[in-house]
This record gives C-alpha cells, sequence and structure tokens, in this order.
C-alpha cells in the first residue's frame, strides 16, 4: 500500500493529483485542508480527510505517521514556516520522502525579457517561496522541488523539465500537467529526488503569459 499525505488538499493542482490516484486499491490518500467548506462531497472511496494547518504541529505529525510520501500544495507569505513545520513532521513520523510545489523564478533563473516581467510582476511575492527551497534544500530529506510556469487550466499534459541550474524555459504550463509529474514521482519515489525541476508547456517562449 502506498500511504500519500496531500498537504493543501483544496489547491487546483491537487484536485488533479486526487482525481489521478483516486479508488486506486492500492495507494491510501490523506487529504488535509484548512477549510471543510473546500470540500466536495464526493472525495474517492481511498482517502481519509484531515482538517487543519500545517502550522499545528501536533496534528500534522499524526497526519504524517505511516505515511510514505508527503506532497505539499501551499502557500502564503510564511511558506518557510509551513515548510519548516513540515519537515519537522516528517522527521519526527520518519518519513523521507517529499513533493513540494513552489514557484519559477525562485533562483533568479528565468532569462530574458520575460525573466525580467516576471521579477517585476511577482518577485516580491516569491522570496517566502525562495526561502522555503532554502529551508527544503538543506532538510536531508528526499525531496522534489516543483516549479511550475504560469499556470493555465487548459485540459492538457504536455510539459518539459528543466534543472536547478538550468535557464527556464517557455512561459505557461498546465495545472494538469504539473499534477502528472507529481502523480509520476508519487507511482516512482526515486524519481527526480534531490531534484528541483522547472516545470514549463513547450514551444511557449515570450515575453509573458499569453493571458496577460
Amino acid at each position: 500500500m502506498n500511504n500519500i499525505l496531500v498537504l493543501g488538499a483544496s489547491g487546483q493542482i491537487a484536485q488533479w493529483v486526487i482525481q489521478a490516484l483516486a479508488n486506486r486499491s492500492d495507494t491510501a490518500l490523506t487529504l488535509l485542508l484548512r477549510n471543510p467548506k473546500r470540500l466536495s462531497g464526493n472525495e474517492p472511496s481511498n482517502s481519509k480527510i484531515v482538517i487543519g494547518d500545517v502550522l499545528d504541529r501536533k496534528l500534522l505529525t499524526q497526519a504524517m505517521a505511516g505515511q510514505d510520501i508527503a506532497y505539499a500544495n501551499l502557500t502564503g507569505e510564511n511558506l518557510d514556516v509551513q515548510a519548516g513545520s513540515v519537515i519537522a513532521a516528517m522527521r519526527a513520523s520518519g518519513v523521507k520522502r517529499l513533493v513540494f510545489v513552489l514557484s519559477l523564478g525562485i533562483y533568479d533563473e528565468v532569462p530574458g525579457k520575460f525573466g525580467q516581467w516576471n521579477d517585476a510582476t511577482i518577485g516580491e511575492d516569491l522570496k517566502p517561496f525562495r526561502r522555503a527551497a532554502n529551508v527544503i534544500e538543506a532538510s536531508g530529506l528526499d525531496y522534489t522541488i516543483i516549479r511550475p510556469a504560469w499556470l493555465t487550466d487548459e485540459d492538457e499534459v504536455d510539459y518539459e523539465l528543466t534543472g536547478r541550474h538550468d535557464p527556464f524555459k517557455g512561459t505557461v504550463v498546465s495545472r494538469r500537467s504539473v499534477a502528472d509529474l507529481i502523480v509520476k514521482v508519487i507511482e516512482s519515489p526515486q524519481l527526480h529526488a534531490g531534484a528541483s525541476l522547472g516545470v514549463n508547456k513547450p514551444n511557449t517562449d515570450s515575453d509573458k503569459p499569453y493571458f496577460m
């Protein structure tokens, strides 16, 4: 049995991940979210719900117990603090594998005019994401950091990857594509261990995302 803890389970990427893993007999999902109003009432049969905040260390450690992989789909000005709480709960529970979604631009890795536009548009907002990356990279865990391009709701799986020290490619990527990558890592936990991956739709290079 593959036991997966989804943190921020009401998020749009997380919903695609949950849909892909729904009702599998070999997978047990624990879905942690803060707002019970975000529940659809149609959660999969192989899931259980935990209502709470990742900063509630006791609750998080209890939810983490027995998990094989923690997948975090979190955001906020204190994202680095949230990441630290997740890491502490993983250490306390003996869980080693972490998948954490952050953002493009945290390493100043986006080149050209798009990089300039991206930094001018969300550069300040990215600071807690970069701090979170620092915390995760220093954690000693088997982590995969995922850095998506600007997200779309296109119902497609079409993406390519760039490494930690590579220039970022493209401008956009679908949430479903990001979820596909996460599911692949969940299914093959050694895949991309220790990596920080940029994710974009091929051939979308431009000065800014097409919808801006």
